[in-house]
């Protein structure tokens, strides 16, 4: 190895000689700078004392070794060389995050705490107001975010053909159904897979059943039938007052597989979106009301500087209403 450095060093002293030869073949295969200097043959004479096969497991094709000779050294190296630095022999390294200690953690955790407080206790009325808006906005935000992940994507319903029904049998089915008890609860989780489920268990007996929403917002239980009818494949027969349902089942009725759909929440899934929805409608009511407390504050702000500049105004007439009393008794 000794005896062949003079001569590379002789040969290739500016640019970096890539070789690419494949470990199946029994020789290395020629390359042009090498047959431009040796020749084919004095190429696969020559190359047989530096050239080290490396052990490579079985289906390996090719391997790139690299001759660098940049400031009068000869180096070599196996991979890309494209992953080196330019002038410098060291891999890259991989970037790693830098871990804060639990201390500068605290620290920050207490910097921002006392920046909120700064911000809370300032005699500036319109300094907190802004605070606390800014909060409320920040809240919303995650909030929404957080609704995103609780919408169930629609599944491609079947055609469903509703049946026709005449008045004298939608009357005989409201009668029924509001003499018989069965009804399922629908409750602050709303709809979800347990409500479908309990609706296809008491139709199994009944014809007719009673849907009980509470608690329910004014013109809520209209948006209940309509999820309702699509989800379990009945008919609303009426709507009462006191946000009760009626469902009639159908008279080619066949209890489905699933009953519960595959397109709805879970129980538990239902009750934290609907403390998300509870939380978020609170908090825009709050911005609400901050922003016309704000609206508000600008606006006495704005009077204020208003009276005071008339004030001033007069002030400053009354001088001079006095300064030229005095100048023309001077004259005088």
């Amino acid at each position: 190895m000794a005896s062949l450095m003079p001569r590379l060093l002789r040969r290739w002293t500016v640019q970096p000689v890539v070789v690419l030869c494949s470990l199946r073949a029994s020789s290395p295969c020629p390359d042009p700078l090498f047959e431009r200097s040796w020749g084919a043959a004095g190429f696969a004479r020559n190359a047989r004392r530096w050239w080290i096969h490396p052990p490579v497991r079985y289906g390996s094709t090719a391997v790139t070794l690299t001759l660098n000779t940049d400031g009068g050294f000869a180096r070599f190296s196996v991979g890309d060389p494209g992953t080196w630095q330019d002038g410098a022999q060291k891999l890259l390294p991989p970037e790693k995050k830098k871990k804060m200690s639990k201390k500068s953690k605290v620290n920050q955790l207490k910097w921002f705490r006392l920046k909120a407080k700064k911000k809370m206790k300032s005699p500036n009325p319109e300094v907190r107001i802004r605070y606390k808006l800014d909060k409320a906005k920040r809240k919303e935000e995650w909030l929404i975010e957080k609704l995103r992940k609780y919408e169930m994507p629609r599944a491609p319903e079947p055609v469903h053909d509703p049946e026709i029904l005449t008045e004298e049998e939608k009357f005989y089915l409201k009668r029924t159904g509001e003499k018989k008890k069965n009804y399922v609860p629908v409750g602050r989780r709303g709809v979800f897979g347990g409500v479908v489920l309990n609706m296809h268990l008491h139709w199994k007996k009944h014809e007719t059943m009673q849907v009980v929403c509470k608690p329910c917002r004014p013109g809520q239980v209209y948006e209940y039938a309509e999820e309702l009818a699509r989800l379990s494949k009945g008919t609303v027969i009426d709507i009462k007052p006191n946000n009760t349902i009626i469902f009639y089942r159908g008279k080619n009725y066949v209890q489905p597989k699933v009953m519960s759909p595959p397109d709805t929440l879970s129980k538990q899934k239902a009750l934290e979106k609907y403390r998300y929805e509870q939380s978020l409608e609170h908090t825009s009511k709050f911005i609400e009301q901050l922003e016309k407390e704000l609206e508000d504050y600008q606006k006495h702000v704005a009077l204020f500087k208003k009276r005071e500049g008339a004030i001033s105004d007069e002030i400053s007439n009354e001088h001079s209403t006095a300064d030229d009393i005095t100048t023309s008794s001077d004259a005088e």
